[in-house]
Formats: structure tokens, sequence, C-alpha cells
């Protein structure tokens, strides 16, 4: 296709050369009506031809015959599928891309910068809800100003104020103008160690995820010996993300001793794995399997496979993430994962092909699995947990319906979902 388009850069070129058909023809010896056929992309050319135009247009011939970057045009193919209220007209995509490259690119930039915007529009979103220490920040601040502006009012309306009062107010403003300074100060420093951050502090479950993804979610420890407690935990700073990681690594080890890794690897040398399989294969259930499968060593599973773990209120007690997986860390996220949908079927293993909503829709085959995490005593009800195994979908999720999902409602594109909580705050032109 791309070198059907040897014509219109032709063409192009001698535009900006400035140069008249008939002279570019005069040049290499042909005629110009023959130059005409060739410039609409009506005769092939190669050969001493393409050399002779490409040193009349002062270019090198692989310019005239090679097609845009493959990730140009992919872009501007993204772009075309994004757009609300316009049709795009694909078929003429590379003919565009050859005879325009600068505008091309200035699509291309355009649309890379608008997903961007709407990627840092959804974390601060999330983030706004969710942060404590960014809600009472903000939360100070503005009570802060409310309280200056309320003495500021008093003093602007009130004519006959008695010296005494009057130095109260100047005093509680001058006051509170302090507290107003500090407390956005810490705000600021707030934010800015939060974004140059190497990696996330003061949320113990973050501080543990972010343990886990520097250490690849893999401990050679718990393949040999199993022993969770001779793991050295520095990095975390906090005693609650130790106590954390400690019970999530004791969980680790209890599933590795259950599956050991050279039985595991030979039961997935010829073939995916396929979890209920796995379950029945070692004696052990869904829940084990799935924790076990996403937390093997690099390289034992064809697919990178990501993980959430959540308990019965769906508030997210760990996330590994793979590429494309947009799972709010913090709540709220869409009730649509079958993550959630497995606590209203505890113990019944599920599997569903998801496509995830965004800019380039994801698809992923997910395996999740409710069981109860801790029971108290006769005739009370167990506290569940759930866990879900998340795999880019491959070639065995053909054929099954895909549930569609979206980041969470404030930030879902989609406009007729009936689980929708509230509105999104994306407009349709932006």
């Amino acid at each position: 296709m791309r070198n059907t388009l040897t014509g219109s850069r032709i063409r192009e070129r001698r535009q900006i050369a400035g140069l008249r058909q008939a002279e570019l023809a005069r040049r290499v010896g042909i005629s110009a009506s023959y130059l005409n056929l060739i410039e609409h992309n009506r005769r092939r050319i190669g050969g001493k031809l393409l050399v002779d135009i490409a040193r009349a247009l002062s270019v090198e011939p692989s310019l005239l015959t090679q097609g845009i970057e493959a990730t140009l045009i992919s872009a501007l193919r993204e772009a075309a599928v994004d757009s609300v209220g316009h049709q795009a007209e694909l078929d003429v995509l590379e003919e565009f891309a050859g005879r325009f490259p600068g505008w091309a690119g200035v699509l291309a930039q355009m649309h890379r910068r608008v997903v961007s915007l709407e990627r840092t529009v959804e974390t601060l979103s999330d983030r706004l809800t969710h942060d404590p220490h960014l809600a009472a920040s903000m939360h100070e601040v503005l009570s802060t100003a409310a309280a200056i502006r309320s003495t500021a009012a008093i003093l602007a309306d009130t004519q006959d104020i008695d010296d005494e009062w009057q130095d109260r107010f100047h005093r509680n403003l001058h006051q509170d103008a302090e507290r107003l300074a500090d407390s956005s100060k810490a705000l600021v420093t707030y934010l800015d160690d939060s974004d140059s951050a190497a990696d996330p502090r003061g949320v113990p479950l973050e501080e543990v995820e972010a343990f886990f993804e520097a250490r690849g979610h893999s401990f050679p420890q718990l393949e040999t010996d199993g022993d969770a407690g001779a793991i050295d935990l520095g990095g975390l700073n906090t005693a609650a993300a130790r106590k954390v990681a400690r019970d999530l690594l004791n969980l680790c080890a209890a599933d590795a001793r259950a599956m050991p890794l050279n039985k595991l690897k030979a039961a997935l040398k010829e073939k995916e794995p396929e979890p209920i399989e796995l379950a029945q294969m070692f004696s052990v259930d869904m829940a084990t399997v799935l924790r076990r499968l996403a937390f093997l060593p690099e390289g034992c599973l064809q697919r990178p496979a990501g993980l959430a773990i959540c308990d019965a209120s769906g508030g997210i007690l760990f996330i590994k993430q793979i590429p494309g997986l947009a799972l709010p860390r913090h709540g709220e996220a869409c009730p649509l994962w079958p993550l959630y949908s497995a606590l209203n079927q505890p113990l019944v293993p599920i599997r569903r092909r998801i496509v995830q909503l965004g800019r380039s829709a994801a698809e992923f085959e997910c395996h999740a699995y409710a069981w109860p995490h801790s029971v108290s005593g006769y005739d009370l009800t167990p506290a569940y947990r759930s866990v879900m195994l998340v795999r880019p979908a491959g070639d065995s999720a053909l054929g099954t319906t895909a549930t569609t999902v979206g980041p969470n409602c404030r930030v879902c594109p989609s406009g007729d979902c009936e689980s929708r909580r509230e509105p999104s705050i994306l407009s349709e032109g932006f």
C-alpha cells in the first residue's frame, strides 16, 4: 500500500521544489503525460527512473518509496477512531500522511496531548476524592480562607466598631493569614513530594505495592525454603506497611509450598495455565492458584499476569499492574469487574473476557474467585475476600462474550451503562 503512494510523494516534493511538471519530466527524459500518470499513482516506478527523479528533486530515493512512520499512521488512526461527531476517511489515511507529513505530525501530537490530559484528569479526580492527606489539606486551606473572608467583611461593612474589637479582628486576620500561609505551604510541599517521589509514601498499601514491584513480584527465598520471615523489608517506612507486607509474604509462602515451582513449571511447560485444572492437580482452591500464577518468577508464563485483591467492601488490598490495566487504586472502581462480581458468588470460579474502555480498548482475560478469608465462629458470616487474575486476552478467550468495563464512573466515557453511579466529568468535546 505504501509503495503505491510514491507518485503522491513525487508530486509533493516537486511542488516543494517549485518545479513545473513539464520541467521535471524534461530533466529525467520522459513525457509530461507519463509523469502525470506517475504522480497520480497510476504507474509504478522504480529502478533508474526513480533514481533520476530523486536526483532531480535533490532527495534520497528512499524518501520517495518509504511510507510514513508506522507509529504516525497508528496515531492518526487512533485519533480518527476517538473523534466525536466526525467521520474520518480512513481509506485515504496513508495518502494524507504521505502528502502532508507536517499536518499529520501535528494531529498525532495533539491527540497524544489530549490522551495525556485525560489520564491526568482521571488521576487527579481519583486522588481528590480519596487521598485523605490531600482532602484534609484542602479543607484546612478553604476553611481558613473562609474565616479570613468573614472577618474582612465585618471590618469593611461595619463603620462603628470599637477600637478594642477592631484590634481583635485585626489580630484574628493576622493569625488566620499566617495559618493560611502555613497550610498552603504544607499542601504545596505534599504535592511536590508526592509527584517527585520514586515510589508512593504515606499509604501502607501503596508502599507494599511499590516494594513488591521493585522486586519483580517474585522472591527466590519463598521458592527454596518458604521462609517469609527471612525476606528483608528494607524500604518500607512504616510499621503498618511492614505488617501488610509480612502478611502478604506469608500468604505467598503458603501458596509456594502448596504449589512447588518445579512441579508447576512442568505443568505449564506444554500449554497455557488453566486455573481449574491446576486447582485439581495440586488439590488447592482457586484463590491459591490465581495468587500463585501472579507471583511466579518472570518467564514462567507466556503472557504477563496482573492481580487484584479486595475485601467484601470492595476496597482494594493489593494490585499488581500490567500494561493497559486501569483499575483504580482507591475505591469507586467500575462494579462490572469480575473481582466484584465474584463477591456475589462466593466459592464460584468466574472467567470473563473484559474490554476496558479508553483511548485504546484493552482486552483482558480475567479469572476471579471469592473465598472466606476468616471465620469467627459458628453461625457467623465469614469475612470474604476476592482475587482476580488479569492477563491480556489470548486465543483461549476468543468466542466468549466480552464485558465492557470502565475505570470509574466519574471518568468513564460510556453513556448508557446501567451500573453508572454518577455522571461523567468528560464532556463529548474533551
